[in-house]
């Protein structure tokens, strides 16, 4: 989804603008709580990185394949936020049910 090319579709009521730095922020949440649970004993610092790495990668395919996706510094804060959101959710949702 995140490699799709870029499609400005306004006929849905609930496209608004900014709604995929809304769509960044929640892949990479549900990502970052993913990867977390699969490897729950990670360090927050490896975590982080691996995370950091893959959103920039992203970025960057977005930006040369070519789709009409483009590489944006806040797509890039969004998808951070994303993943500390889906790292505390984890944490909190493990520390609730162990």
């Amino acid at each position: 989804m995140l490699l799709k090319p870029g499609v400005e579709n306004q006929e849905f009521p609930f496209i608004f603008e900014g709604i995929d730095k809304v769509l960044h922020l929640s892949i990479f949440m549900l990502l970052g709580f993913c990867f977390m649970a699969t490897f729950p004993k990670i360090k927050f610092i490896h975590y982080i990185q691996i995370m950091l790495i893959y959103s920039i990668l992203t970025e960057i395919l977005q930006d040369e394949m070519g789709f009409g996706r483009s590489l944006e510094a806040l797509d890039l804060v969004a998808d951070t936020i994303g993943v500390i959101i889906g790292y505390f959710a984890f944490m909190q949702l493990k520390r609730i049910n162990f």
